[in-house]
């Protein structure tokens, strides 16, 4: 095999890795119960309000983030988008399904602490894997990238990442008070871990981890460039 052609093969894997690492870390969110990522938890104070299926509203959601994608940073659009945005919502589903429904698992205080740290370091590896990967970024994922973009470097993705995390949760509790749901069912430990050190992990992961593992060359902003 062509050395370009093992890059190639490589990169889909990781961006396969990486999108799946997102999916179960918003399924182990969603079944730690100390609240969910920032995204989520956005997208479950929504569809909660609507009573859409999370998967559904999820998809819908990505859908109009990727519209205002395609008119100001195309270049972060790929087969990657695409499949983030259909299997992470109901990937997430299918995983909760197969631990509350089908194994009839029960969460015990040890088990939604564990649920609880990987999904907080599932969700920043998957980030930093299928961003490295440059096979297209999911539609939320790229917000803060894009932001780091337009401001020319003077607000630097982990700081971005922050902001739109912070954003986006705000929207969430507006939305869950709004329908008279609990906020306790979307929001928690994990979403203020997640708003506020999901940015710096995933730009670690991006350094230490998945650059290193396609041997690109380490760069702080955007997407990595390969010489």
């Amino acid at each position: 095999m062509k050395k370009s052609d093992e890059m190639f093969v490589r990169r889909i894997i990781m961006m396969l890795a990486g999108i799946l690492f997102i999916s179960l870390s918003v399924g182990l969110y969603r079944l730690s119960g100390f609240g969910v990522d920032a995204f989520t938890c956005m997208n479950l104070g929504i569809s909660g309000y609507l009573n859409m299926q999370f998967g559904t509203w999820q998809l819908i959601m990505n859908a109009v983030i990727l519209v205002i994608l395609f008119f100001q940073g195309r270049e972060y659009i790929g087969a990657g988008t695409i499949v983030n945005m259909v299997f992470v919502g109901y990937g997430a589903d299918f995983f909760c399904w197969m631990v509350q429904d089908l194994a009839h698992m029960e969460m015990s205080f040890s088990l939604r602490i564990g649920a609880l740290v990987l999904g907080c370091l599932f969700a920043s590896l998957g980030v930093a894997f299928y961003m490295v990967a440059e096979m297209g970024m999911s539609p939320y994922d790229s917000v803060a990238v894009l932001l780091e973009k337009l401001t020319h470097g003077k607000i630097p993705f982990q700081y971005a990442r922050v902001c739109s995390d912070i954003t986006v949760v705000i929207v969430g509790i507006i939305f869950c008070l709004a329908a008279g749901n609990s906020l306790w069912t979307i929001i928690g430990l994990g979403t203020i871990c997640n708003a506020c050190f999901n940015g710096p992990v995933i730009q670690f992961f991006r350094t230490h981890v998945s650059e290193p593992l396609l041997k690109y060359p380490k760069k702080t902003t955007g997407f990595v460039d390969r010489k």
